[in-house]
């Protein structure tokens, strides 16, 4: 979910003198009068009263950092600077486990919570400058393709099994990160370690979807149950009956209320909203887990490693007729279901609205909004603390087959480069796999509700505390979200590309241009984009090389993506009762 701000001369000189302070930091270690005795005594005071519970016993918590404690040792009385986005996740890093750290090792940590573009725009200066500006960053993998072309960031896989053995703990287990593959380049190294992750489901009101006299007017109207849709012809149903049909008139409880929530704003959070799947869910590119082979959820096709085009002219679908489809329904369900206000809003300020009571159903909603959705007091609360809403897979438009990709989900995850000094390198490393440990990670889990390891999934907490997360729990748990992945390897430059999408997108919000317009726009620019990555070699065996243009015809007559246009875009919609769905995850279904 991550967009690129734009760069300035002053952020430069700021990026400079933030560089030159950390590399004399790197030179010149202070002294420590830190005790191996003291962080032992921290030790214990964090285990017994902040971190509990734990998937670890607490002789095993501590014995865990007391690892800490001792690998820690060289880099004492070092002050680390890491940097991140703002989330819950973050400001219990930075606020509690910064601190934490400091106590238990004798090293302290300088943890920055900046916005999401501006933590790009840092990374982007340190690598272009070569100067180090953080030790560390918390950025998203949908930067692996950008990572793994790169020359400027350290495989995890190769520091863990060379320069950072002896501070790589015995206790990481990688394969206890659900997010591992993620991060995970086409080399079959590991770039980055996941340190929050979150999806993007379909949000809505179980009370009012389990009224017996708003299901059975549902019923009279449409012919078939009110429930979860399985797809979008369902969904815009759904939307049109809250918004419009309810009681006679959009209301209940006399208060209007909307069938479909959204934003619209040109903002870079109007790119996040595409980017992140939109065009999968409708059904564009090829089936294939993570990201559909040989095209993408991008629209990007690829040969081996090689992005070939953008544009369905070299074999593309950002602009075929399931992508345009994709911005059509948008924009529709935008201006016809949603609250008016919805249009001139940007992620963050559409984020809490459906917790003010007036939303039916939200087609694409992230968990990381359930700690907010779960408050005491709130109208979509109820009195005993449970929530009145759920979450379900989203449903899915007319051109999706079997084996698409189904949603989203954003990992943020440390990454490491290598113009860091070692030093300070290891010390960081140190702290992000502090803040990923057993010993925390459950505590931390559930405070931010952004899981990374499986172990805190399957815990004993969330066995007693599931009813209060509103399907998260068993959503997790199922096989289903491995059809939820964020952006893949075929993305070469995450950072120029993402941005073509809010621009391109708003212009046909506006009706500045028609969505077969601005599809055009996005995958000619895109494939401008990769004509230059092509030109530098950017990537090497893995560097685009673009097709050749073509016929459209010619590519809309092969097997596979780009898929001719349906004369059916609508299709028959079908439901699917909650409880039941429920009872298919448990059973691994």
């Amino acid at each position: 979910m991550t967009h690129r701000a734009g760069r300035s001369v002053a952020a430069a000189v700021a990026a400079l003198t933030l560089a030159a302070t950390a590399c004399a930091q790197g030179a010149q270690r202070p002294s420590s009068d830190f005790r191996e005795a003291d962080g032992k005594a921290a030790a214990q005071r964090w285990v017994t009263r902040e971190f509990t519970p734990s998937t670890l016993s607490k002789d095993q918590q501590l014995a865990e950092m007391d690892w800490f404690i001792k690998a820690a040792a060289p880099y004492r009385g070092m002050q680390i600077n890491v940097v991140s986005e703002t989330i819950t996740t973050h400001e219990y890093e930075s606020q509690q486990l910064a601190k934490a750290f400091t106590e238990i090792t004798g090293i302290r940590i300088k943890h920055d919570l900046i916005q999401e573009g501006d933590v790009i725009e840092k990374l982007q200066t340190q690598i272009q400058g070569n100067q180090n500006i953080y030790d560390a960053y918390v950025n998203d993998s949908d930067l692996i393709g950008t990572h793994s072309r790169g020359t400027y960031v350290l495989p995890l896989s190769d520091y863990i099994a060379g320069e950072g053995r002896d501070v790589t703990s015995p206790t990481l287990d990688l394969n206890d990160f659900i997010g591992i593959s993620f991060t995970t380049g086409p080399d079959k190294k590991v770039y980055q370690l996941p340190d929050q992750q979150f999806a993007n489901l379909y949000w809505f009101r179980y009370d009012w979807f389990t009224d017996p006299a708003i299901k059975k007017q549902f019923k009279d109207l449409y012919g078939y149950d009110l429930g979860v849709p399985v797809n979008w012809a369902a969904y815009e149903d759904i939307a049109d009956f809250f918004t419009n049909k309810v009681n006679g008139d959009g209301t209940i409880d006399g208060r209007k209320v909307y069938g479909h929530m959204d934003y619209g704003r040109k903002d870079p959070s109007l790119g996040w909203r595409f980017t992140d799947a939109w065009l999968s869910m409708a059904g564009n590119g090829d089936p294939g887990i993570p990201n559909g082979l040989p095209v993408d959820d991008w629209g990007i096709r690829v040969e081996n490693c090689r992005p070939v085009g953008s544009s369905v002219t070299r074999g593309g679908d950002t602009n075929g007729p399931a992508s345009v489809y994709a911005l059509v329904k948008y924009i529709d369900w935008l201006k016809k279901y949603a609250p008016k206000e919805a249009a001139g809003m940007n992620f963050s300020e559409s984020g809490p609205v459906p917790a003010q009571g007036a939303i039916a159903q939200q087609i694409f909603w992230y968990t990381a909004f359930t700690a907010d959705l779960t408050k005491p007091g709130l109208p979509v609360v109820n009195a005993d603390g449970t929530p009145k809403w759920r979450m379900a897979p989203s449903p899915h438009g007319a051109y999706w087959k079997d084996g698409h990709k189904l949603g989203y989900q954003d990992a943020g995850a440390w990454t490491f480069l290598k113009n860091t000094p070692k030093e300070r390198r290891a010390a960081a490393w140190l702290y992000a796999q502090f803040v990923t440990s057993k010993t925390v990670s459950l505590k931390k889990t559930i405070t931010g509700l952004t899981f990374i390891r499986d172990s805190d999934i399957r815990s004993a907490y969330f066995d007693d505390n599931a009813k209060k997360y509103g399907g998260l729990i068993e959503f997790y748990r199922s096989p289903a979200r491995k059809q939820w992945t964020p952006t893949g390897t075929n993305v070469p430059d995450y950072p120029k590309l993402a941005q073509l999408w809010w621009q391109n997108v708003a212009t046909a919000v506006t009706g500045e241009t028609t969505p077969q317009q601005s599809m055009d726009n996005l995958a000619k620019q895109q494939d401008e984009i990769l004509s230059r990555l092509e030109r530098v070699g950017y990537g090497g065996a893995c560097a685009p090389k673009l097709n050749p243009e073509q016929p459209a015809q010619q590519w809309l007559d092969q097997p596979g993506a780009p898929v001719a246009k349906l004369t059916d875009e609508r299709g028959k919609p079908a439901t699917v009762d909650y409880d039941k769905l429920l009872a298919q995850w448990k059973s691994g279904n």
